[in-house]
């Protein structure tokens, strides 16, 4: 099979400005100002690379009649002005934010009547809208998104659910430094990426004949702009975008524990779902209910998902569901329950316990030449070991608890 390897460097192109409005509120006491979870979460957001515009209130300081509020593109503070709502969404629009928010409902309503965008529903890219209400007021609200919008309840964990497993995939890329790509090793099941600093697996969805003749020249991308690759709906460059995440947060020198973190479900309070099978699974949690996309007897169909998931006591998903975009679907169904993401093609990075991924197993190479002999190949996840090692990472205080 075909081994690329070449140099960099492409910039990602701006999102496109969004044609409709995401509205979610955050309802909270009326004696408890909570403008702060505003300012952390655009920050937050910021800091992992996405564009966050809007204000929120600088607690409640006042300059002559005029409110001190925190700018959620820059952080800094600045007065308020009457008008300050509107300018901040048009600016906004203009600039293909990720997240637009203002801390005060009144402030919300008039920008979006100004920006005359529908709110809450609409074709292509929505523009995700944040603000808060007190609890006593939530009719105005209602009489503002109608029937669509989001309430949401005053905590960091709240917020993130609001905006959304979808998300992690734009997050993920974000993520990657602007670096180059050394090569590129595609076999008949798996395809390799390496960057400056490791190896990253991809499991290959089916065979790789229309990706082939495209590898000289995407090995030319940056690493940062292969793993952009993670969120097409083609499945063969999904997966060579997923191979390229891993290249970067599944580096050389990561420390974890070992294994797949799988046996720390033993103890879940409730029955296990695991979504694609891997050897041994029956001997490592006897009663769990495995999914397959074809079945053999004893196992459900895809379709029971929306049945098995959300009352289930924690959740095991292959990592090829990141490359097939069924995890986003997973996730929503196993809200609040332990879910965990295992296989060499899970990007190891804590990114991913924000969007409900309370155990990441995934593949540390090592020798990266010995890997991509395999790859061409035709090896096993199994065979994989000879190369590297299987390590986990577990959210604080997520493993799942007996009763």
């Amino acid at each position: 099979m075909l081994e690329t390897s070449r140099r960099p460097q492409q910039t990602a192109a701006p999102n496109p400005a969004p044609n409709w409005l995401r509205p979610g509120v955050v309802v909270h006491d009326p004696s408890v100002i909570v403008d702060r979870l505003i300012v952390d979460f655009a920050a937050e957001l910021r800091t992992r690379g996405f564009v966050t515009r809007g204000f929120a209130r600088q607690a409640a300081v006042v300059i002559g009649e005029a409110p001190l509020s925190v700018d959620l593109a820059t952080g800094k503070t600045f007065v308020e002005t009457p008008l300050a709502a509107e300018a901040h969404l048009a600016r906004a629009i203009r600039d293909g934010a990720d997240l637009f928010a203002v801390g005060r409902f009144p402030g919300c309503t008039d920008a979006a009547r100004a920006s005359k965008l529908p709110v809450g529903a609409g074709a292509g890219r929505g523009l995700p809208l944040l603000t808060t209400i007190a609890g006593g007021a939530i009719h105005h609200w209602h009489q503002f998104v109608r029937h669509e919008g989001s309430m949401i309840a005053p905590n960091r964990r709240a917020l993130w659910e609001w905006w959304g497993a979808d998300r992690l995939y734009d997050d993920l890329a974000l993520g990657v430094a602007e670096v180059e790509t050394r090569r590129i090793v595609c076999g008949p099941r798996w395809i390799l990426v390496e960057g400056p600093h490791g190896a990253g697996l991809a499991y290959l969805p089916r065979h790789p004949r229309d990706l082939l003749p495209r590898l000289p020249e995407l090995s030319k991308l940056s690493l940062r702009a292969l793993a952009q690759l993670c969120q097409s709906w083609n499945p063969l460059e999904a997966a060579l975008g997923v191979a390229a995440l891993n290249a970067f947060y599944n580096r050389a020198d990561l420390d974890g524990a070992s294994g797949n973190g799988v046996r720390g479900f033993r103890g879940a309070p409730g029955p296990v779902v695991v979504v694609g099978a891997f050897p041994g699974v029956d001997s490592i949690l006897p009663h769990c209910a495995i999914i397959e996309t074809d079945p053999r007897p004893g196992e459900y169909p895809v379709a029971a998902m929306e049945s098995l998931l959300p009352g289930c006591g924690g959740a095991i998903v292959n990592s090829s569901a990141l490359i097939n975009r069924n995890l986003t679907r997973i996730l929503r169904l196993a809200r609040h329950r332990p879910v965990a993401l295992i296989g060499p093609s899970t990007p190891l990075t804590p990114r991913l316990h924000d969007y409900g991924l309370a155990v990441l197993g995934g593949f540390v190479a090592r020798d990266v030449d010995g890997l991509a002999q395999a790859v061409r190949g035709g090896a096993t996840p199994k065979d994989f070991a000879r190369y590297g090692r299987y390590i986990h990472l577990r959210e604080p205080e997520a493993a799942p608890e007996k009763r």
